[in-house]
């Protein structure tokens, strides 16, 4: 059965959620995000209020359609000349390696291409995450070099409307 996904703009109640996946090492193992100490609902909301005020960010829950359940974010940082950072995680383990991180990267590279004009969208990961790996190249990311330990890949518009054509 195939676990069908959609992405909704991040609201603060979101983080009675979130505050736990930041506590969750496991969910870090591959991105520079090191927390320091034990998050708290309250410490996860009022950074999400103020991530939230953010006019050069675009962050969304990843949620399960079928059970209306919230399971990880995706999110477009340092939005800039028609160009984005892609961040994705799924915060609940239980839906690790059901090809919902496929689903998030095609619909916010969908997002950010068609809603907002995006004419290139970025990311960096690390080089052992290979689950990652094959999906942003399986999205048409490709990879254009590495820097600090990590590849960075791209995907621009033309590229992205030439290989995912069932997504429009």
């Amino acid at each position: 059965m195939r676990i069908s996904v959609y992405i909704r703009p991040l609201k603060l109640d979101d983080a009675q959620t979130s505050y736990l996946w930041r506590n969750d090492s496991q969910v870090w193992l591959y991105t520079n995000f090191k927390a320091v100490g034990y998050i708290t609902k309250e410490q996860e909301k009022e950074w999400l209020r103020e991530k939230l005020t953010h006019n050069d960010e675009k962050r969304f829950a990843i949620c399960v359609k079928e059970l209306d359940t919230y399971i990880g974010n995706v999110q477009l940082l340092d939005i800039k000349d028609h160009h984005a950072e892609l961040h994705l995680f799924i915060g609940n383990k239980l839906y690790w390696g059901k090809g919902i991180g496929y689903q998030a990267t095609l619909l916010t590279a969908k997002f950010g291409f068609e809603k907002m004009n995006l004419d290139d969208i970025y990311l960096r990961v690390h080089p052992a995450n290979v689950p990652a790996l094959a999906i942003y190249e399986k999205a048409g990311f490709e990879i254009s070099g590495k820097n600090e330990g990590l590849i960075t890949m791209h995907l621009t518009k033309d590229r992205f409307l030439k290989i995912n054509t069932y997504t429009h």
